[in-house]
């Protein structure tokens, strides 16, 4: 049985810039299996990022396969893959991306306005569990700006996982946060990695990396090295060691 969510066969992206092309994906070849929790390192221009945007089907590749759950996403038109990415994938963001005009229960419920078949009353339900699966529930009717950015990145979890995705991507997702906040974000994938969801994370820092089950590290366009996380960190552990004087403002 083929549990992979994820197969890419010599995958390339070319980007042309006037006269100048620009090769940001040299035949890749990667495969991730269903319950895996992977991270995506490379420095500035590795090609990570674009990676990141043609996993979470944001790019097309310029040549190659990429199989998401089975499906070929290089054969689907414009309208097919925005109903498929937003039916198979999650995405948490390092800027969190809420309207911020929009309180938390809002915010984690519009991934569902876009499917029709999903009542109003449901759609509540499912944004409700999932802001309780992050920690939120007494932080629903809270407007972005009466927040944590610990709490925004939640709220940004919780919008991740109210679709129930096949697939979780997050760029950066502590990128913005202070580092308890940001292993309270890593303990929570965590979390959700324990419970069979399969993450994949663009980070450059090589403690958040060590969260992970695998490590993938890209250079010049390739994949330059794959690895198990041997030394795997636990941040629930970690948590328990650090002071807890450094809570945010909001979290008192």
């Amino acid at each position: 049985m083929n549990n992979n969510i994820i197969e890419i066969n010599g995958l390339r992206k070319d980007y042309h810039i006037g006269e100048v092309t620009v090769h940001a994906l040299r035949g890749v070849d990667l495969k991730i299996k269903e319950g895996e929790f992977v991270a995506i390192m490379g420095a500035s221009g590795s090609g990570k990022s674009t990676m990141l945007n043609i996993l979470g089907c944001l790019d097309t590749p310029t040549a190659g396969d990429y199989l998401l759950d089975g499906i070929n996403v290089n054969t689907m038109n414009k309208d097919a893959l925005a109903k498929f990415r937003n039916k198979k994938l999650g995405f948490v963001f390092q800027s969190y991306n809420l309207l911020a005009r929009t309180t938390a229960l809002e915010n984690v419920e519009l991934p569902l306005f876009y499917n029709s078949k999903v009542r109003s009353k449901e759609r509540k339900e499912s944004a409700i569990m999932a802001l309780e699966a992050v920690g939120l529930s007494d932080r629903m009717h809270h407007m972005p700006n009466q927040l944590s950015g610990g709490q925004q990145q939640r709220v940004a979890i919780a919008r991740s996982l109210v679709n129930n995705p096949v697939l979780i991507l997050a760029d950066e997702p502590t990128g913005n946060l202070d580092t308890r906040t940001s292993f309270e974000i890593m303990e929570l994938f965590q979390n959700l990695n324990d419970k069979g969801r399969t993450i994949v994370y663009v980070t450059h820092e090589p403690d958040i990396a060590k969260f992970g089950t695998r490590n993938v590290l890209f250079r010049d366009g390739k994949i330059q090295r794959e690895s198990l996380v041997t030394d795997r960190l636990n941040a629930r552990e970690i948590l328990e060691t650090l002071p807890v004087e450094n809570i945010e403002e909001f979290d008192k």
